[in-house]
């Protein structure tokens, strides 16, 4: 059976705890894109949200990795934390037009992520989608929404997002709302009850379960114990999978995407 592929990964590739859980003693600093390049497929790079980049840069990051590696970026804060969404244009541009299509192949996902209190309002939220173009510099654009407050658990929600082709992200979150209607080409999934006690993160019961959904996933499914505001089947079709263990248990991130890489991988 034809499959996208999936993808596993974690938030950034910076973090003083990873010194001892994942990168080897003595590694120098500049050398952990590298290193985490050959042990994940993705890296969803959380700095993007809170300060430009220069083109340099994205091009260092593209070639510190090796082919297939994929970065997920996490659009400006700007972008999405607004009262009036229309207003975003500005912003929008200015954050697709600092460099990121310096990454060439290796730009996968754009995560617009909404803060737990803004609220959905039909009209305000479709003045958005419009906003996301679906090229910058004739590279294509994938974009996945990632929302948090409970008023999206919306039908009319999920039929915005399918008719502008964007992917609302799956979170496994202790507090925000899940949804696991697919709605574009591809599935993200941000996994945070992770426990820096459990050495994958996850517990190895929850690993195997989410393997299976990412399969399916990959496969054009929709996985049945999970979420769906809409109530319907999506049209089935291989899809790329991309999920990371963000947040909870992160000192065992890397540990955990390696797991479940390899589980899937099988």
């Amino acid at each position: 059976m034809a499959a996208g592929a999936i993808r596993i990964g974690i938030g950034g590739w910076t973090f003083d705890p990873w010194n001892d859980s994942f990168y080897p003693e003595k590694l120098p600093k500049t050398r952990q894109l590298e290193y985490a390049g050959e042990k994940l497929k993705v890296i969803e790079v959380n700095g993007t949200y809170y300060s430009s980049q220069k083109p340099a840069t994205f091009a260092k990051w593209a070639a510190s990795v090796p082919e297939g590696f994929i970065f997920s970026l996490k659009a400006s804060r700007f972008c999405t934390n607004r009262k009036k969404l229309a207003e975003a244009e500005g912003s929008i541009d200015k954050f697709l037009g600092q460099g990121i299509t310096e990454l060439g192949d290796r730009l996968g996902p754009i995560l617009w992520q909404f803060m737990p209190t803004k609220k959905f309002e039909a009209d305000d939220f479709e003045d958005f989608l419009k906003l996301l173009p679906e090229k910058r510099d004739g590279l294509g654009l994938k974009h996945a929404i990632e929302v948090r407050h409970p008023s999206f658990l919306d039908p009319d929600f999920v039929a915005l997002a399918r008719k502008y082709g964007a992917t609302i992200v799956c979170a496994d979150h202790p507090e925000y709302p899940m949804i696991a209607d697919v709605t574009g080409d591809f599935v993200y999934a941000r996994l945070q009850r992770g426990e820096d006690d459990n050495p994958h993160c996850y517990p190895d019961a929850a690993l195997k379960e989410w393997a299976e959904k990412l399969k399916f996933w990959s496969e054009g499914g929709a996985p049945g114990d999970l979420p769906h505001i809409a109530g319907d089947t999506p049209k089935s079709m291989p899809r790329d999978v991309y999920a990371f263990f963000i947040t909870g248990g992160k000192v065992r991130a890397p540990a955990g995407a390696q797991k479940l890489q390899t589980m899937v991988d099988r």
